[in-house]
């Protein structure tokens, strides 16, 4: 186990690893954006851009990746993505397993989203060595994030919830609220190791 992660640490900067985690993230995205397809639909125009949450996130992280291939860094992208890419990953899989527990089914379409999200949550922690961050972007990039959630959750743009998790939105909303605070806490405590391990 220590030499995969030896050689996972070791592969996250290298140019094949990055292609395959840009094609693997891009795919997942236009599948993201294809699913929010009808909210987006019925959502006002100038609300749109708050809706499609996961794609978003994991859109902003295939352009992280795209700046490493480029040799560039982007700080106020790398913190939207880190943040947005980590929570809405971690989110997603926190309501698929709150489904099963109250007694929903299981479809091999929940299988792939667990699997995919969480890869979202983990790709966002493991770059964070690569992250270029300060407070100003963080502070912007919380900005956004917490703004998107008081629009989904006041608004009613939040993605459409499993019928059985409808009575419990107002804690699915407290509860992603918290995880934002999270994931930006995160990201940034990370970084910021990261940056003195380098020193």
């Amino acid at each position: 186990m220590n030499g995969l992660w030896k050689w996972l640490w070791a592969s996250l900067e290298r140019r094949w690893f990055l292609w395959m985690l840009f094609i693997i993230n891009f795919c997942g995205t236009i599948y993201g954006f294809i699913w929010y397809g009808n909210q987006l639909a019925r959502t006002e125009p100038w609300l749109r851009i708050f809706v499609p949450d996961s794609p978003t996130g994991s859109g902003l992280f295939t352009l992280v990746l795209l700046t490493y291939l480029l040799g560039k860094h982007v700080p106020l992208l790398e913190a939207l993505a880190g943040i947005t890419n980590f929570k809405y990953g971690v989110w997603a899989v926190g309501v698929i397993l709150a489904r099963w527990m109250l007694g929903d089914e299981v479809y091999w379409t929940d299988i792939m989203l667990l699997v995919s999200h969480t890869g979202m949550a983990v790709e966002s922690v493991l770059y964070t060595k690569c992250y270029k961050l300060s407070w100003l972007p963080v502070g912007l990039a919380a900005l956004w994030t917490l703004n998107n959630d008081f629009l989904d959750y006041v608004m009613e743009i939040h993605p459409y919830l499993p019928y059985v998790l409808e009575p419990y939105k107002g804690i699915i909303g407290l509860c992603t609220v918290l995880l934002s605070l999270i994931s930006i806490a995160l990201i940034w405590y990370m970084n910021l190791h990261a940056q003195r391990i380098k020193v």
